[in-house]
């Protein structure tokens, strides 16, 4: 290679490895600007693909079998070793595995991602593919270009040299254009990730490829002369890091920052190759070309890197340099196996090569056997396409009764005391507002079943990124409410900064946050628990624990929900909405106890499991004003801090049943303890099936039912666990005739 190509080579290493930094970076959430250098990249490929048509003298064959060795295999290597180690990682659920690594293989994943409602922006990493939406491109370029080109070569061959140079810049226009468009009409993704959008930035290389062969080379003699075209160079290199540095993907200049860069690439590839007479490179130019070397395999092989490590919990400190350093071993490890053709390595190129066979093997294995959810996931979203039309229409409905929903609650908020009973009914109608992903959008129905005079705002993938600018454009609206629902975590979180924007929106409204049973950002629940922590107004819906135990809640992600699924989800935020207003009723209670000792000895409070929760319709008939307590795993340690907790803010009434089945069994000396604790109280202890309770003592009463089931076969279901209607009548009627009436 004579000194001219080493300098031109030297400048384009430069070019290559600063953009390739640029993206790693940007993908480590470090550079928040470094999605620009795809550009950079775009139009390297359109250029260098070009000149090399043109000086190599290449057959189609010999094009192909290049992409194939230089582009395609590495590509394969990468997916199928993903595949391959992913599967080894439990706690990892990925259900798009087959149509996405279909999608990759035969070059359309960009399309597929368009498809899939896949945003590159959202900061979460939610598939160790996302980046590949640009092999796509690629692919698709590369299949396409030999035709491209030799129509254009013959143009100019046949007419004039700048004709094909026309053609080129007419296609960037209209490309630029139809991008544009799309980006000012918020298609980002159409914008970010369609061949057809991007397509000016490689028209753009491939003009300077023409321009290149045709004219040699656009810069000044006079430049040349003055020997300030390698400043000239840097100046260029600087804005072009400038940019990446500034121009953020939330940045309203990121349509025209496109642009911009593509043609300061332009220029760097003009400056590029212009001879200056280098000796020796120093010792930064050796490793800039070494990360140019392996820039194609550094891409590729980030996200999944960065896919496997977020689910690692360590400090970024040492996290972000393990990062770095994995992704160049692997780099290298590839680019070697695939590309070094020296002699003496051979073993050692047949080690590797062995060990990347094995494990791309086992991907591919892993591939072939993997179910495809894709029609159930298509059933999926046709159901969320439905829920959204009902979501929209509710929506409209919601503006009309909400003043008449705040005088209403205002009322109830006034005789909330003296009407206990009502707040489950009330509650139901609350004009609450839900902002949510897709899980929230699943369970529409549901949910205006349960609230129907609220407001749910759910699209797919959102996260808590979007939920502020959704809050203050329904707050300018006069839309939103003392209550508010937040279903966003599953798809990722946004940062510190992010959450008190929202808070400060929220002001003292009260905000119930449902937690996330497999979010994409591992301590999103950790994180969650001490926001409520920080926020007297923030409550967990705590849907894990709902839904633990419960496989018939979700479809096969274990995310999405099913039909029964999202009633108990309504059910859960509604319990939750509930327990939060019960919760200010007994703080409310506390000088009613004081004014009223007479009335509360005729009080009642059911303590119990599942015997309490199958008697509750019977005795909720009876005792309206009563208290219930009903755990259904309930323990001796729990029962006695119930009690303690129930006692100290005096809201223990005088009256206290206890229901248990045989789900709880308590020895004599645990009864003891639990009297002792509520000396002062009269106690009722339901007996099913503890022949051995015999408590003398004065304020226990024990009410023997075990007896009534012994004779009444009808009493007890098969479980033998749980009452029949006709047990819990007969239990019911008996439990009344116990309790003395003051």
């Amino acid at each position: 290679m004579n000194n001219e190509n080493n300098n031109y080579y030297n400048k384009i290493n430069c070019i290559r490895a600063i953009s390739c930094i640029a993206i790693l970076l940007y993908h480590m959430n470090i550079l928040h600007g470094g999605y620009l250098a795809v550009c950079t990249f775009l139009v390297l490929s359109g250029y260098l693909t070009v000149t090399s048509f043109f000086n190599e003298k290449k057959t189609i064959k010999e094009y192909y079998f290049k992409r194939l060795k230089k582009i395609y295999i590495p590509l394969l290597i990468v997916v199928f070793m993903t595949i391959a180690v992913i599967s080894f990682i439990p706690s990892i659920n990925w259900y798009n595995l087959k149509p996405e690594t279909i999608s990759i293989l035969l070059g359309y994943n960009n399309f597929w991602q368009i498809k899939a409602n896949v945003n590159y922006f959202i900061r979460n990493i939610n598939s160790p593919f996302t980046h590949l939406w640009y092999m796509g491109i690629m692919l698709e370029f590369y299949i396409i270009f030999p035709i491209i080109f030799l129509i254009l070569k013959k143009i100019g061959e046949k007419t004039k040299k700048y004709i094909p140079c026309v053609i080129l810049i007419i296609i960037s226009i209209i490309s630029y254009f139809y991008f544009y468009k799309m980006f000012l009409s918020n298609n980002i993704m159409i914008a970010y990730y369609s061949s057809f959008t991007r397509l000016f930035s490689l028209s753009l290389g491939m003009l300077a490829g023409f321009i290149s062969h045709y004219y040699n080379q656009l810069i000044s003699n006079t430049i040349i002369k003055l020997k300030i075209n390698n400043y000239l160079f840097y100046i260029y290199l600087v804005i072009e890091i400038l940019m990446f540095c500034f121009i953020t993907d939330k940045s309203k200049l990121l349509g025209i920052a496109l642009l911009i860069t593509s043609i300061v690439t332009i220029r760097l590839i003009e400056y590029a190759k212009i001879f200056n007479n280098i000796k020796e490179y120093s010792i930064i130019d050796k490793l800039l070309k070494y990360i140019s070397n392996i820039s194609y395999e550094i891409y590729l092989i980030q996200y999944p890197v960065l896919f496997v490590f977020q689910n690692i919990i360590i400090s970024s400190f040492i996290k972000n340099p393990l990062i770095i350093i994995i992704i160049i071993l692997l780099s290298q490890l590839i680019n070697y196996t695939i590309n070094h053709k020296k002699i003496k390595y051979k073993i050692l190129k047949i080690i590797l090569f062995s060990f990347i066979c094995i494990i791309t093997t086992y991907g591919i294995y892993i591939f072939t056997i993997s179910k495809d959810y894709t029609k159930e996931m298509n059933a999926l979203e046709k159901q969320l396409e439905k829920n959204l039309i009902i979501a929209n229409q509710k929506q409209e409905e919601y503006a009309q009764n909400l003043k008449e929903n705040n005088l209403k609650w205002d009322k109830i908020m006034a005789t909330f005391d003296d009407d206990y009973e009502k707040i489950a009914d009330d509650v139901a109608k609350l004009p609450i507002v839900g902002i949510g992903d897709s899980i929230m959008l699943g369970a529409i129905n549901s949910l205006y079943e349960k609230f129907p005079n609220g407001y749910f705002d759910a699209a797919i993938s959102r996260t808590d990124w979007e939920a502020n600018s959704i809050l203050i454009n329904l707050k300018n609206r006069g839309l939103l409410s003392d209550i508010i629902i937040f279903n966003l975590g599953t798809n990722g979180e946004c940062p510190e900064q992010c959450k008190n924007e929202i808070f400060d929106t929220l002001g003292n409204r009260k905000l119930f946050w449902v937690n996330a049973t497999k979010p994409d950002y591992p301590i999103f629940n950790n994180n969650l628990k001490e926001i409520a922590k920080k926020h007297n107004n923030v409550y967990i819906v705590d849907w894990i624990a709902a839904s633990t135990n419960h496989p018939e809640y979700f479809i096969a992600d274990g995310i999405h929900l099913t039909k029964i699924g999202g009633k108990a989800y309504a059910q859960t935020i509604y319990d939750t909405i509930y327990k939060m207003y019960i919760d200010e009723f007994n703080k409310q209670k506390e000088y009613k106890i004081k004014e009223h000792e007479k009335e509360e000895k005729n009080k009642i409070i059911f303590i119990g499991n599942d015997l309490l929760l199958n008697l509750y319709e019977n005795l909720i008939n009876i005792y309206p004003q009563s208290d219930y307590i009903i755990d259904k795993n309930i323990s001796y340690k729990s029962l006695t801090q119930i009690l303690k907790e129930k006692i100290n803010d005096r809201t223990i009434s005088h009256n206290i049943v206890f229901l248990f089945d045989n789900k709880l069994i308590l020895d004599k000396k645990e009864y003891s303890e639990i009297i002792n604790l509520c000396k002062n109280n009269q106690i009722y202890i339901v007996n099913i099936n503890n022949e051995y309770i015999n408590l003398d003592k004065n304020n226990v009463k024990i009410i023997d039912f075990s007896t009534d089931i012994k004779n009444n076969n009808d009493y007890m279901m098969i479980d033998k666990i749980h009452l029949t209607n006709k047990g819990n009548v007969a239990l019911v009627d008996k439990i009344e005739k116990s309790i003395d009436k003051k």
